[in-house]
């Protein structure tokens, strides 16, 4: 009866006095006795009160975007290697410039970490991208036999599985190619689709360098428009607020590291207060952001639409490859239906104060 009627009485309490909890509420001096009324106290956070300052007089860096006829030209010659044939050779061994086609078997020498297997794969012999000892060991070897050789990851690998370890590889040659690169004509434009030549392909290419260079100078300079609002406008933030922050942060993060292979049973080793330690300032820094947008919207009325929601189910449902109403099913048992039209209206709120500084 207790465990019913204490969080009733609680949301009765509470919206009478027009307050909003943001953490669960902490119930001391529980007074009950037969025949006496039910009392107790409750302790609990609530939002703070926000009146944003200054945020009509933000000013954003809006530099000039451009592409040079170069780059146009490398990213041209990039999407010609995605088309590159292979040829297979024979009568003679792996040479400088050849690509291996292999099957490979890694172990970690000290025994730490997950073994590497491929039955498949192009090793480029004096590739910038081969490691050195790949290089050595397989270049004038023939089509069929196999070598056994170390490899030493330098601590700063891409692959953080690899990084600062050493494996011992055993690999097999299964064939040996050579790469031909397309000729850049008309023809290859034809081929990539809908061009008619090559100008055009360049052109396409120089739209969408400026286009991601343009996404990327605006969302550098919003970062720095949120950074400039949170530094004029102190207020005290709920802690539980700042936890759940925190606790969004980590999980993003763990999940990344999962992602690059890193074991279940290496990630429970990890320091988690040093790692929570190390989240509470940015943490406390979005969350002030999301709370002043929140307040700028209000003050603004800027809204949602159902229209602009549905948008948004539709595209993860095309993701994800669901129906619509699968997707928006799950997202309203979990409750991120709000979440999803929270960060689009701090999107639009964002966008706002981006333009209104023009």
């Amino acid at each position: 009866m207790v465990d019913a009627l204490v969080p009733r009485y609680f949301r009765k309490e509470t919206d009478k006095l027009g307050l909003i909890p943001v953490s669960q509420p902490r119930v001391t001096d529980l007074h009950v006795h037969e025949g006496e009324p039910l009392r107790f106290k409750a302790s609990f956070e609530v939002m703070p009160t926000i009146r944003p300052e200054g945020y009509k007089e933000l000013r954003a860096d809006k530099p000039a975007v451009s592409v040079t006829d170069e780059e146009v030209e490398e990213s041209l010659n990039s999407v010609r290697e995605q088309h590159a044939a292979f040829t297979s050779v024979e009568g003679r061994p792996l040479a400088e410039g050849d690509f291996a086609q292999v099957s490979l078997d890694g172990q970690p020498k000290d025994g730490e970490g997950q073994p590497v297997h491929m039955d498949d794969i192009l090793v480029e012999i004096g590739g910038k991208n081969t490691m050195p000892e790949f290089n050595e060991n397989l270049r004038g070897v023939p089509a069929g036999e196999e070598r056994s050789f170390d490899v030493n990851y330098p601590a700063d690998s891409a692959d953080k599985r690899l990084a600062g370890k050493t494996f011992k590889y055993t690999v097999k040659v299964l064939s040996i190619k050579q790469k031909s690169l397309p000729e850049l004509n008309d023809q290859f434009a034809k081929e990539l689709g809908e061009f008619a030549n090559l100008d055009e392909v360049k052109q396409r290419i120089r739209e969408g360098m400026e286009e991601e260079r343009k996404h990327a100078a605006e969302h550098e300079a919003k970062d720095k428009l949120v950074a400039e609002l949170v530094k004029r406008n102190d207020f005290e933030v709920p802690e539980a607020l700042v936890e759940r922050q925190i606790d969004i942060r980590l999980e993003r993060g763990l999940r990344a590291l999962a992602a690059q292979g890193m074991r279940a049973e290496d990630i429970k080793k990890m320091d988690f207060n040093r790692l929570r330690a190390g989240q509470r300032d940015q943490a406390l820094q979005e969350v002030k952001a999301s709370l002043l947008l929140d307040k700028i919207a209000e003050e603004e009325k800027i809204d949602v639409s159902d229209e602009e929601i549905d948008r948004e189910v539709e595209a993860l449902a095309k993701q994800s490859k669901q129906t619509s109403e699968a997707i928006r099913a799950r997202l309203t048992r979990d409750g991120a239906l709000d979440r999803i039209r929270n960060r689009i209206r701090n999107e639009k709120t964002l966008d706002f104060l981006y333009h209104q500084s023009a």
